[in-house]
């Protein structure tokens, strides 16, 4: 009996850490943002953020065992720097890590379409479509577009535009300004932790033929880019501190962002980065939910 719980709390923690917890803030930021921009006009409606939040956060874990299962499959995996990989590492049977992804995709779906029944915005079913078909051929199928040097661009537009633009929409019921800019600035700081990935991984994937954009444009241009897509948030966030004063507290994240930087530009090897990933999810993090804040302050003393 005690052999048999002990199992079970191993392969808890397999699955646990298979979902990689670590990236579920670049799910929660976003809305978090968009929940924000909301609250600034005056049209927060807390029950559908939190189902925007639900399909943010089942969606992510889904993108997880999605790319655990389709980059293990290949074999690219194998000798792979970083957190554990269920099936690289022959941990769990490839068709029980597909199935966890289709599981958190379906519930993804289903808090979705808890969404479109509630306002009735039938259109959302097909971005929602969207959003699952791109994070299954991130990696998965034939011609997986991670591949092929679009990853940035995919999580730029669902983690990023559609996130914290969406979250707003279902609760305002138009497109607001302040969520499309706030839309680039968490779609950038998404974009950079993709970024710093392919960066440490770079050597293996040009070996394995997995042309991200890291390995397109060389280590040296990736860094530029990174260092663009972190800072970027930043200079955004001028614009919202005088429009919003109480916004002043997103500042916080340059407490992440300035040593993700130094370590990006002094970094020697692999592991180093992967310290890199953790401050960037954070500060995005730290971004959206003070902006966020900041933004719904405005509502509360209005």
């Amino acid at each position: 009996m005690a052999n048999k719980n002990k199992a079970r709390k191993r392969e808890l923690s397999l699955w646990i850490e298979g979902a990689r917890l670590r990236t579920l803030p670049l799910a929660i930021a976003p809305v978090a943002a968009g929940y924000g921009a909301a609250a600034a006009a005056q049209g927060a409606k807390p029950g559908l953020a939190l189902l925007a939040l639900a399909v943010a956060l089942f969606l992510q874990i889904g993108v997880n065992f999605a790319n655990d299962y389709s980059d293990g499959i290949r074999g690219t995996d194998a000798t792979r720097v970083g957190p554990l990989r269920l099936t690289g590492g022959g941990h769990v049977k490839a068709d029980k890590v597909k199935r966890a992804a289709f599981i958190f995709f379906g519930l993804a779906a289903a808090a979705g379409i808890a969404i479109v029944l509630i306002t009735q915005i039938w259109w959302l079913i097909a971005v929602g479509l969207a959003a699952i078909i791109a994070a299954w051929f991130y990696t998965g199928g034939k011609s997986p577009y991670g591949y092929a040097a679009l990853g940035e661009v995919s999580v730029f537009i669902f983690f990023g535009l559609v996130a914290t633009v969406g979250t707003a929409y279902i609760q305002l019921g138009y497109f607001d300004n302040n969520s499309i800019i706030a839309g680039v600035a968490m779609g950038a700081l998404s974009s950079a932790v993709l970024m710093v990935n392919n960066i440490r991984d770079i050597d293996l994937d040009r070996h394995v033929g997995k042309k991200t954009l890291a390995v397109r444009v060389g280590k040296n241009w990736s860094k530029a880019i990174f260092l663009i897509l972190i800072w970027l948030p930043m200079l955004i966030w001028l614009l919202f501190a005088v429009l919003y004063p109480a916004t002043f507290f997103a500042i916080g994240a340059i407490l992440l962002i300035a040593p993700a930087t130094l370590i990006v530009l002094t970094a020697k090897t692999p592991k180093e980065l992967i310290l890199v990933l953790k401050l960037t999810s954070f500060a995005a993090l730290a971004y959206g939910v003070l902006l966020g804040w900041g933004l719904s302050v405005v509502a509360v003393s209005g």
